[in-house]
């Protein structure tokens, strides 16, 4: 069945840095773009960013673009969300996914940016 794994998550001050992974299993991970969305709190799911099938290109979200990277490892079916220069309004809960979304999502990781 699909799972979606998502960890990396933790406290982390203004201007520092995370590495986020997502282990995906119970379809072709290599045929499919993939997504990180985050959700804070009392707000909707919204899209950080997108990796194509062979990760030769990515989009990100305008208020993060410049300070997320999307990277994939298709022989090992891992997303990867590394994050600079971290801001407090970063905080949320991160998830990944594909395009188009799979059901069920994962249980997500939390990232919290404060000091």
């Amino acid at each position: 069945q699909v799972q979606l794994v998502e960890s990396g998550g933790g406290l982390v001050q203004p201007g520092g840095s995370l590495r986020l992974s997502c282990a995906a299993s119970g379809f072709t991970f290599s045929s499919y773009a993939m997504r990180w969305y985050r959700q804070a709190p009392g707000k909707g799911r919204e899209l950080v960013g997108e990796i194509t099938r062979a990760g030769g290109s990515t989009m990100y979200a305008d208020s993060v673009q410049g300070r997320f990277t999307i990277s994939r490892d298709n022989a090992n079916t891992t997303l990867y969300l590394q994050m600079n220069s971290l801001k407090p309004e970063d905080t949320a809960v991160y998830y990944c996914n594909r395009r188009p979304v799979i059901l069920p999502w994962g249980q997500g990781t939390q990232v919290t940016v404060s000091s």
